[in-house]
């Protein structure tokens, strides 16, 4: 199951990696790099729920422990995909960072986090009905 869980993560980020190409090309100069990055984690939030509904089956994690251990598991990741890919290629500094997770600043990343942790879980309820 834990293999099946990394290549569905990876999968996940290579599709939020479009997303967010996508919303620096099309929404940011509309919208602004704030606004654009708010909207862009609820449209985010969607394509995790794909990923993760298409790939549940596949996934094999049966029970509500296990689909919550592997949510946790890609909160892990994509916070360490993040950090290294904000500080070692794109440059940001630690203010940047964490304020897409402050909703004080306007950072609604938290809850993106949330759909990610919850997205196994979700998937697998989806597939059933």
């Amino acid at each position: 199951m834990w293999r099946r869980a990394l290549a569905l993560w990876l999968a996940i980020i290579a599709a939020e990696s479009a997303h967010g190409t996508l919303r620096e090309w099309l929404l940011r100069p509309a919208l602004g790099d704030l606004r654009a990055r708010q909207l862009s984690v609820v449209t985010g939030a969607l394509v995790i729920l794909a990923v993760a509904t298409l790939g549940s089956r596949w996934l094999a994690a049966r029970r509500a422990r296990e689909q919550l251990q592997v949510g946790a598991s890609w909160v892990a990741l994509t916070i360490a995909f993040e950090v290294a890919l904000g500080r070692l290629v794109l440059g940001y500094e630690w203010q940047r960072i964490t304020e897409d997770y402050d909703p004080r600043r306007g950072g609604y990343l938290a809850l993106g986090m949330l759909v990610l942790a919850l997205a196994p879980w979700i998937a697998a309820r989806l597939r059933r009905s």
